[in-house]
């Protein structure tokens, strides 16, 4: 089986959806999973696994070292393929990592174009991306001279240059510090809901599940133990009984036991 990529491109007019609505406001399918099978040897990865993403839907996949985020993602991303079962993507995705993956040889406009035609069009596209992550001023300057926090806003705008209908991020923030990861925890929520593409992150901080998720899944055992809205308005505050709510709910699922108002083990 391999994954295919049969959606056709989304009108721009059809992105209608701003919150865990979307589904139910009509926005389009972007990925469609039936049936998902995968196994490494004699290890069961996903077993049975059935998932849509709507445009526009913001998903959160959370779960315990092992337990297949990474194996979904790259079967979504086409670097994988299933044993069984059927995967539907758009064909404009685009992946961000936890690493930059920046070229050191190039500077950080030409890394926000690799990949692309060499036209003006695609240096324009590239220097609004760069505006949009707030680097325009830096389009000259090398990978070297940058920042953690910085490397990987170039990274987010190259994922841009390409429009994507869905964007995958691998725990994009994980290498950065407290503050840092804040902030642009901040700024791909404004670009997600900017651009609208269907997006599926994955991470192990809850906090930040929270914070960005429309939609929470949880993987356990190969299948999704957990598939939960987030009806929260935006901006959300970590410390509004209502995100606590869905905090001790997610660290109860993934077999942490915390009192969300002391974060004290209990």
């Amino acid at each position: 089986m391999s994954v295919e990529s049969p959606l056709p491109p989304l009108d721009p007019r059809e992105r209608t959806a701003t919150t865990a609505d979307a589904r139910r406001a009509g926005e389009p399918v972007a990925v469609s999973i039936t049936g998902l099978h995968k196994a490494f040897g004699d290890k069961v990865v996903l077993d049975g696994v059935d998932l849509e993403i709507h445009r526009g839907e913001f998903v959160v996949l959370l779960g315990p070292s092992g337990t297949g985020k990474t194996t979904l993602l790259r079967l979504l991303t086409g670097l994988e393929k299933p044993d069984r079962g059927r995967v539907l993507v758009p064909r404009r995705r685009t992946t961000v990592y936890q690493e930059p993956r920046l070229i050191p040889s190039k500077r950080v406009l030409g890394n926000v174009a690799v990949g692309q035609p060499r036209t003006a069009d695609t240096r324009d596209r590239a220097t609004r991306a760069l505006a949009e992550v707030n680097l325009d001023s830096k389009s000259r300057q090398w990978p070297a001279t940058l920042s953690g926090g910085e490397a990987q806003r170039v990274a987010l705008a190259r994922a841009l240059v390409r429009e994507p209908e869905l964007l995958l991020l691998d725990e994009p923030f994980a290498a950065l510090d407290a503050l840092t990861r804040l902030q642009m925890q901040d700024l791909v929520g404004d670009l997600v809901a900017r651009h609208r593409p269907a997006v599926l992150l994955v991470t192990h901080d809850v906090d930040e599940a929270v914070r960005l998720a429309d939609r929470v899944l949880i993987l356990d055992r190969g299948r999704f133990a957990v598939d939960t809205d987030i009806d929260l308005a935006r901006p959300r505050n970590r410390t509004d009984p209502a995100s606590l709510h869905y905090r001790a709910e997610f660290l109860a699922a993934l077999g942490v036991g915390r009192n969300p108002s002391t974060d004290q083990e209990i």
